[in-house]
């Protein structure tokens, strides 16, 4: 497996059980580091782990308000739960974020949570979502990025009959900064969901929790983008690894292991509270050693 994307790193900061001045000192002080190249928030409405009564922000508006505070990062959401919001709305939010940033988005999107992450289903019930099972949800994926791409690029209105969308009348105005469309970056790694990065992504994120099975699953995405005629190189291969501060050996070794393995698109996890100086303890302690130049 050979893919040739010019290796990137960045952070993420999960905004659940932490508050705004904390994200925003973070994400500006990796603004200034130009090892850094991308930032990331993710998309739940009820924390995941800890204090599950916490405070936690909406990712889309908190992700909007940092791009006005920034001005070098690429910025996302890793990534939107397609469950939560209709596609046509999304994207409309998607385009006001790009164009609050001067065109650095890049467009994270899933299928959503699945029923074997801890409490997942909880913050749709809570708020009154429905919570389809995996089929329907990567169906819905699907069509959901087929409409964006199209709200992204057309000119005039459009009507889309599809199993899990409908739209009458759809047009996107104003369009994003970037063109041809910000940059679709789908994570996830069922196969199912593998056939919807094949035609739609541009970059494929997964956990980094087991390298061996993202190696297999990096070769299956090969696989199906052969399958319908895509060169799978076009693909950037994405990663997300905890970044483990006391220990930062452990967590550079991972970066090095992922960099050989293909994947150059690497996104450090930072562990809350969100101290001040962690941007640059990553660049010094992790970036700096496995030898990435901006």
């Amino acid at each position: 497996m050979t893919h040739s994307s010019p290796v990137t790193v960045g952070i993420a900061t999960a905004p659940m059980l932490t508050d705004y001045d904390a994200v925003r000192r973070v994400w500006q002080e990796a603004d200034g580091i130009a090892e850094i190249g991308h930032a990331w928030l993710f998309d739940h409405l009820l924390p995941i782990a800890g204090d599950l009564q916490g405070p936690i922000f909406e990712g889309w508006t908190l992700l909007s308000a940092l791009a006005a505070q920034t001005s070098r990062l690429r910025l996302g959401i890793l990534v939107t739960s397609n469950r939560f919001r209709p596609p046509a709305m999304l994207a409309k939010i998607a385009t006001t974020v790009d164009i609050v940033s001067g065109g650095r988005l890049d467009f994270g999107i899933g299928a959503g949570s699945r029923p074997s992450v801890p409490f997942a289903r909880r913050e749709y019930e809570a708020h009154g979502l429905p919570y389809d099972d995996l089929t329907d949800a990567v169906g819905s994926l699907g069509e959901a990025c087929t409409i964006i791409r199209r709200l992204w690029t057309e000119e005039q209105p459009f009507d889309f009959d599809g199993r899990y969308h409908r739209l009458v009348g759809a047009i996107g105005n104003p369009k994003p900064v970037q063109r041809p469309h910000p940059p679709i970056v789908i994570g996830g790694r069922s196969t199912p969901t593998l056939r919807v990065v094949a035609e739609h992504a541009d970059i494929w994120n997964t956990p980094g929790d087991d390298l061996a099975v993202a190696i297999r699953r990096s070769t299956q995405l090969d696989e199906l983008c052969a399958a319908i005629g895509r060169d799978p190189a076009e693909i950037t291969r994405s990663m997300a690894i905890p970044m483990m501060f006391d220990e930062p050996g452990i967590t550079r070794d991972r970066v090095r292991a992922a960099i050989d393995a293909g994947f150059t698109h690497i996104v450090l996890m930072l562990p809350a509270p969100f101290a001040e100086g962690m941007a640059r303890r990553v660049a010094d302690e992790v970036i700096a050693g496995i030898g990435v130049t901006p």
